[in-house]
């Protein structure tokens, strides 16, 4: 028996894992590792589902290719030359942006991809780059651009310090945190409690967080920016408006104090559903606590108002005076932190073909995806490369797409399964297990409630290529070097850009992510090198957030933009809403379960024990009124199209709301992966609606879809 002490890949709580191996290097234990700095021993199911997700007989092991419309399994070689066969060409014919990029969930959890996916990505040189971002999250990197200068400062809760915790749109005692790095929240959200603190949960369903907080507010889905205005309006007629030492680093309070008059917790009560001494309450409270913080996450940035409602959860977070300071909304200060001059944040450099919409962050929304491949003429999508992403499966209007792809002259995927959108591949490139690689969470670092940072070695041996090189492969096709590219010389070049851009000489007793790696570590804000996380199996703890205004910030004017004009031009679109009548029709909201994460963790039978759990969520006077019956069949249908789902009636959602759960129906012809089909569930994207965006970001309404009821 050998233990090895490995970061869990699996979701953003970055938890200290102990992974014990027989003598034939089988995984026989995943427990949590009690000495690791940040964890303490937590795990979640998925963590302890490590060592099945390795030995998955689904998991892909040899490339595919697409014959006479099966797949066989192939060299890497010849999966290689099929490549430099079909891509270049339609490069060559039709220009870059034909070929388009969609980069899924699962990449960010994976040091290889996210560090050389966009050396790939740079190569190809397409405008057509899409990811899960748009379907998730990119409202908070847009608010945190305007107003920070920088789409990836994003400050998180200090929730060790806290004594007051507003949180709407989130479930983090299911998701584990999100855009917020920070095992073990149940216990962190107790130790809010031991300090004689408060916790507040606004959302449409009395969720695992709803239940566990101090009080609950059952919002109408889609009016979280309605009710935050009115927090703010508060704030100012109260006169309880203190930023503190960030005054004197403001622009735009007064602007934020004309555009929040119209929203009075009166005016915003009939469209949110909460009253108006309620919302007053809650304003004077927050304001009031020691130290307290707003927290919004996906059930805020998947709506139609998602922009608007990122940038006021840290207008909020300003006006009270407890941004930057301990126990409010910190910027954490990773040991890979990017340093050195950052350009103001910008958009719009270029806009999607066929709809228009403007480019955040590089990317255009992936609700246009189905357009650019449909619509013939100068531009469009003939060939896509998916990187551990299943749209197919996880995007809104799924149908729509998936038809779209059956029409692409090439498709690639690089996964380790054949699922929903790989099928559709016309070559399928596997990598190896997250045993069989090393890991860095480079993202959640950034993301983290507490500055830490553990590197994880590899603990088994691949017969696969590591996924950097499957990356640089690629590279060297797209970049005209053909198949036979020199893997070497090209990890050479992307390693010595990165010591150009630290400023550090490039070294050479280290290739791929490791390098990388050493090199931002010897770059960043810590004394600390690879070699010293090497040596701390268990991490590294640099200490408690800390106040790091006016550091961060890289707008142009070097000050917090509180009111930027991107997000503020949408403003009078949410003061129409004012005008319109209390809406008495259904809307569909999403939800999540602990042991599964999206789409791309079904397929392990000890995270569906008991069922897939995917049930349509209605209020007992929704059913009666509908004449809905718990576990008969529904028909849930909205503009994009209709589904049939068992009913879950039950009095822990709002009445007028409905909830399916995401990332479910696996029922695909051609897709393997067994244990997921013999429990497929329902594909709620199939009813999400792709024109339903939200404005400045484009990212998909989610959350307060417009959908029709009825018994089968």
């Amino acid at each position: 028996m050998t233990t090895a002490h490995v970061t869990c890949p699996l979701c953003e709580a970055t938890c200290g894992l102990e992974v014990t191996l027989d003598a034939n290097r089988r995984v026989t234990r995943v427990t949590g590792d009690d000495k690791d700095v940040f964890s303490r021993g937590y795990i979640c199911p998925k963590g302890a589902s490590l060592g099945a997700l390795h030995h998955d007989p689904d998991r892909l092991t040899t490339p595919l290719l697409k014959r006479d419309g099966e797949f066989v399994e192939v060299s890497w070689q010849e999966a290689y030359d099929e490549i430099a066969r079909r891509l270049p060409p339609i490069i060559e014919a039709h220009g870059r942006d034909a070929v388009a990029v969609y980069a899924g969930n699962p990449g960010v959890h994976n040091i290889a991809l996210t560090l050389y996916g966009r050396v790939l990505y740079k190569a190809l040189g397409t405008k057509n780059f899409y990811s899960a971002t748009s379907v998730d999250q990119m409202p908070k990197h847009y608010s945190a651009g305007t107003m920070f200068g920088d789409p990836l400062a994003i400050p998180v809760p200090d929730l060790d310090r806290t004594r007051h915790l507003l949180v709407l749109g989130a479930n983090p005692l299911v998701s584990n945190g999100s855009l917020m790095t920070a095992p073990d929240i149940r216990g962190r959200l107790r130790g809010i409690r031991e300090r004689g603190g408060k916790i507040v949960v606004v959302d449409p369903r009395r969720t695992r967080t709803a239940r566990f907080a101090d009080e609950h507010h059952a919002i109408r889905p889609g009016t979280d920016a309605l009710l935050l205005f009115a927090l703010v309006n508060v704030l100012f007629t109260e006169n309880r408006v203190r930023p503190g030492r960030l005054a004197e680093h403001l622009n735009g309070l007064d602007d934020v104090r004309a555009l929040a008059e119209p929203f009075t917790p009166e005016a915003v009560a009939p469209r949110t559903g909460i009253g108006a001494a309620e919302t007053r309450r809650m304003a004077l409270e927050l304001a009031d606590a020691e130290n307290a913080v707003v927290y919004g996450r996906i059930g805020t940035t998947t709506q139609t108002f998602g922009t608007l409602a990122s940038w006021l959860v840290d207008v909020l977070n300003v006006l009270t005076g407890h941004l930057d300071e301990p126990g409010g909304a910190m910027f954490p200060l990773a040991a890979c932190q990017p340093t050195g001059n950052r350009r103001p944040f910008a958009v719009g450099r270029w806009r999607s073909r066929v709809r228009g919409y403007p480019e955040v962050v590089g990317e255009l929304p992936v609700a246009t995806l189905a357009d650019e491949i449909e619509t013939p003429g100068e531009g469009q999508v003939r060939a896509l490369i998916t990187v551990s992403g299943n749209p197919g499966l996880s995007t809104p209007n799924a149908g729509r797409l998936a038809a779209a792809l059956d029409s692409l002259d090439f498709m690639i995927s690089v996964d380790v399964y054949l699922n929903e959108t790989s099928r559709q591949a016309d070559v399928i490139l596997p990598g190896p297990s997250p045993l069989e690689r090393p890991h860095f969470d480079l993202a959640f670092y950034q993301l983290s409630i507490r500055n830490v940072a553990n590197w994880t070695p590899a603990t088994l041996s691949s017969a696969l290529p590591q996924e950097w090189e499957t990356m640089l492969r690629l590279t060297g096709i797209v970049a005209g070097q053909g198949p036979e590219a020199d893997v070497s010389a090209l990890d050479d070049f992307v390693a010595a850009d990165v010591a150009r851009r630290a400023g550090l000489e490039v070294t050479h007793d280290r290739t791929g992510p490791a390098r990388l790696v050493d090199l931002m570590l010897r770059a960043g804000p810590y004394d600390v090198t690879l070699a010293d996380l090497e040596a701390a199996p268990h991490g590294m703890d640099f200490g408690p957030l800390k106040p790091r205004i006016p550091e961060v910030l890289c707008t142009a004017s070097g000050r917090i933009e509180l009111a930027p004009e991107p997000v503020v031009a949408d403003v009078p679109r949410l003061r129409e809403e004012l005008a319109k009548p209390a809406d008495d029709g259904l809307v569909l909201i999403g939800r999540r379960h602990l042991s599964s994460n999206n789409s791309w963790m079904h397929n392990l039978a000890p995270l569906i024990r008991g069922g897939n759990r995917c049930t349509v969520l209605v209020h007992p006077d929704d059913a009666a009124r509908l004449g809905l019956a718990d576990g008969a069949l529904a028909s849930v249908t909205s503009r994009a199209g209709k589904l049939e789902i068992p009913v879950e009636v039950t009095d822990e959602i709002r009445p007028g709301v409905v909830s399916i759960p995401h990332g479910w129906g696996h029922d695909a012809d051609g897709s393997r992966t067994r244990v997921a089909r013999a429990n497929p569930g329902v594909n709620s994207n199939l009813v999400a609606d792709e024109t339903l965006l939200d404005v400045p970001s484009g990212t998909s309404v989610l959350n307060g879809i417009p959908v029709e009821v009825a018994p089968v």
